[in-house]
């Protein structure tokens, strides 16, 4: 019996992102610099117009961003969200579940990346807390990881402060990575598994599992959380 998975095709994850406009100190707007550690990341550019720096081991790039674009980005990409009019844009995120259990290491100076406590308390965002507060709180950090990525731009030697981040940022999310697997099995494994048994079914003749089709549809599940690169329109 092939296994049911009820998210999109290939475990991959969807939100909505209107890019933060908050100044930031080198005179840009826009999100918090971070990097994903085993997800891949696209953007589909529904409205206004932006860019998308990029700091990896071949160095610094921009990405202009406009309605139409289509980018994306494999793990290991630190990037950051520059708005200049109105961004909004249509986030897919490979292994459906991972970012939210914590698939993205901010770019904080490495006196806070040294320590779980300390990172944990300078980039949570109470969901308890007054929008205004969670607004606050979500622009310090966002400040922060700024601080932290313009110095590993700037440093002397590049590559090697990003292979120390590398490795903090690995070292930070160790503990977390049975959990990780755990989700990854059950989402976007077991979603490309039920691919691998419908082929060998057709391959046969079978095709009963076509009888099984479905059709979902589904709301967001959260509207304007305050994300890292912006306000979220979050679906379960």
């Amino acid at each position: 019996m092939v296994s049911a998975y009820a998210g999109l095709p290939g475990g991959v994850a969807v939100s909505h992102l209107c890019v933060y406009d908050w100044p930031a100190a080198d005179g840009l707007h826009g999100g918090t610099p971070h990097m994903h550690l085993v997800c891949s990341e696209g953007y589909v550019v529904t409205r206004g117009r932006g860019a998308v720096q990029t700091l990896t081991a071949s160095g610094h790039r921009v990405t202009p961003l406009a309605p139409g674009t289509v980018a994306w980005f494999t793990p290991g990409t630190i990037h950051r969200l520059v708005n200049e009019a109105d961004l909004r844009i249509t986030v897919l995120m490979q292994n459906g579940g991972l970012p939210e259990a914590g698939d993205a290491v901010l770019t904080l100076p490495p006196e806070h990346l040294a320590d779980p406590e300390a990172y944990a308390a300078a980039t949570a965002v109470p969901a308890d807390a007054p929008r205004e507060e969670q607004a606050r709180i979500a622009r310090a950090r966002r400040d922060l990881a700024l601080e932290g990525y313009l110095a590993l731009r700037e440093a002397p030697d590049p590559r090697a402060a990003l292979a120390a981040f590398h490795r903090a940022a690995a070292a930070l999310v160790r503990p977390r990575l049975a959990e990780w697997r755990e989700r990854w099995t059950h989402g976007a494994r077991a979603a490309a598994e039920a691919t691998g048994e419908q082929l060998d079914r057709l391959a046969e003749g079978d095709v009963s599992h076509l009888a099984e089709a479905v059709v979902r549809a589904e709301e967001p599940s959260e509207y304007g959380r305050f994300g890292m690169c912006g306000r979220l329109d979050a679906y379960a």
